[in-house]
This record gives C-alpha cells, sequence and structure tokens, in this order.
C-alpha cells in the first residue's frame, strides 16, 4: 500500500526517562490504523509528536516522502484532530463551532458553508445546528468533535480516544461514520480504550509498550501468531459419564474440564482433532446437542504480549 505518513527511529525522552525508544512505522493511504497499548506506552507522546505539539529528541517523520519539518504548515493544514478532551465552546452553537474550527483551516464565503452543512449532516446533528453545545448529551458533543475534525476534508484524522464515556448507541455511531471516512477516502490513525472498537474497524494494528513497537498487524494475522491454544464448548444431552483420561489421549489436547452435561477442551492451536474428539464421546454413547469452538480475541493477544488488558 503507498504510504501517507512514514516514522523512521522516533524517540522522546523526559529526563532521564525513554518514553519512545526509536520507534519506526508507517500510516498507509486509506486504512484505519490502530495504535494501542497499555497506560503510560507511549501513544499519547507519539500523537502529540505527530501533530507538533511536542518536539522528538530524534527520528525523521515524513509525509508523502516529505519531511515534516520543511513544510509543517502545509502538512498541519492536511490534518483534522479528534482529541480525547472535547474542544468545543459550550456556550457556542453546533453550527458557530463548526465554523470557527473550519475557518482556521482558510475556508471562506460559500466554501465554509458547504463544508459546514456537510459536516454537521455527517455528524447527524443538522437539525440541532442553532442549539449550544451545553445542551447536548455526551455522545452528542462527541459527534460534534468530530465534525468540526473533518469538514476541511483533511486528507489524515487523528483520533485520540474519541468515544471515552458515552453511550453504546453513540459509540456505534461514531464508529459507522469513521468507517464512511474510509469510504470517503480519508485515513485515520485511531487510539482507543475499547477493543471491541479495533475489532469493529481496524484495518491495521501496532501496539506499543514502554515505548517500542511489540507487535503490528492485521487483526486476523495478530490472532494467527500469538494464539498458541483453541477452545471446544460441548453441549451433551445427558450429563458426561466420558472419563477425561480418553480426552488426553488425544494429541493436541491440553485440558479438559467436565461440568454436567459441559465438557471444555483446550487444545493445542494447528491440532485437527475435533474429529476424534466427537468420535469419543460416540464410542461411549453421548449424544451432542451443540458444538462451539472459541475463536482468539484481541484482548487475550493483547494479554499476552503486554502482561495488561487494554484498560489497564
Amino acid at each position: 500500500m503507498e504510504k501517507l505518513l512514514e516514522v523512521r527511529n522516533l524517540t522522546k525522552n523526559f529526563k532521564d526517562n525513554c518514553v519512545l525508544d526509536h520507534i519506526s512505522f508507517s500510516v498507509n493511504k486509506g486504512e484505519i490504523l490502530c495504535l494501542l497499548g497499555p497506560n503510560g506506552a507511549g501513544k499519547s507522546t507519539t500523537i502529540n509528536i505527530l501533530l507538533g505539539l511536542l518536539r522528538r529528541n530524534e527520528g525523521t517523520i515524513l509525509y508523502e516522502g516529505v519531511k515534516i519539518d520543511h513544510k509543517l504548515h502545509d502538512y498541519k493544514q492536511k490534518l483534522g484532530v479528534v482529541p480525547q478532551d472535547l474542544a468545543l465552546y459550550e456556550e457556542l452553537s453546533a453550527e458557530q463551532n463548526a465554523r470557527f474550527f473550519t475557518s482556521l483551516y482558510g475556508l471562506r464565503g460559500v466554501d465554509l458553508d458547504a463544508a459546514v452543512e456537510e459536516a454537521l449532516t455527517f455528524a447527524g446533528l443538522a437539525d440541532r445546528r442553532k442549539d449550544k453545545v451545553k445542551t447536548f448529551s455526551g455522545g452528542m458533543k462527541r459527534r460534534l468533535n468530530i465534525a468540526c475534525a473533518i469538514a476541511h476534508h483533511p486528507e489524515l484524522v487523528v483520533m485520540d480516544e474519541p468515544t471515552v464515556g458515552i453511550d453504546p448507541q453513540s459509540r456505534n455511531h461514531i464508529l459507522g461514520s469513521i468507517r464512511k471516512l474510509q469510504q470517503n477516502g480519508m485515513t485515520v490513525l485511531y487510539t482507543t480504550h475499547y477493543m471491541e472498537e479495533v475489532e469493529a474497524i481496524s484495518s491495521r494494528i501496532i501496539i506499543i509498550d514502554h515505548g517500542k513497537i511489540i507487535a503490528e498487524g492485521t487483526k486476523e494475522k495478530l490472532k494467527e501468531d500469538f494464539q498458541s491454544e483453541k477452545r471446544y464448548h460441548i453441549e451433551l444431552e445427558e450429563k458426561c459419564s466420558i472419563p477425561t483420561e480418553g480426552f488426553y489421549a488425544i494429541e493436541g489436547v491440553k485440558n479438559v474440564e467436565i461440568s454436567a452435561h459441559q465438557i471444555e477442551i483446550i487444545s493445542v492451536r494447528g491440532v485437527e482433532n475435533l474429529d476424534r474428539i466427537i468420535s469419543l464421546i460416540s464410542d461411549h454413547n453421548e449424544r451432542i446437542q451443540n458444538i462451539t469452538s472459541e475463536e482468539a480475541s484481541l484482548e487475550t493477544v493483547f494479554l499476552k504480549l503486554t502482561g495488561r488488558k487494554l484498560r489497564d
């Protein structure tokens, strides 16, 4: 894929503390790249450096192959920023907020009018354009925050935990909006503390911990690379009377738990043994009501890599 933003050997120190340790990555055109990491991993520092809000100690940042230091103003004009903390004027209306922030990018007259109208419609707030922000719910404020960031049609939208503290319906609306941004040709760099959001929207994922990138790839690749086990849940019609030793004799089976009508088996990933498990149950004249196989989750991968949950 074509690189839009490229980071090489990015390093940041605060006194004797190395917050970013020579990290390198790229953001490809048209993708939704999710940057994940536990608290203190270096995500916010990375974002602030990319936005030009914080100086780096070492490293090179290129936008479309050009060092951003050479054309910093032009680079910032191509960005849309959705901060974690709401950047809105509570006493102004939704339209006034959108007009103000969009005008900062040089839009005037009919171009500004059209951009504001499109952004408010996109956020589902056109019918509330004249209402003051202080009357909005948390979810509506988050949507307006996004509208203000994308009205000037940026090439790269940086979203730093844009769904914090909102209800599920608003979160779903925002995630749907992000997918629409991608469909419209925008590129999104996204951070979040909700793994279900990553599952829903990510094109690619970078996991950072202790200032270093420890994993990178699509969600499917990360699950495949870091998940070594698979889990079967088997439900029988009657109480199970099969000795666990029979299951352990099957290649790949690591753990068996039997409880009344339920059998839970953990097996080595890559060993195809479900047919033998079913055959063993059938040989004991037990009838199977249901079988489910639990796939690896991103949360499991993240925990294995960092030793912490995403929200820790």
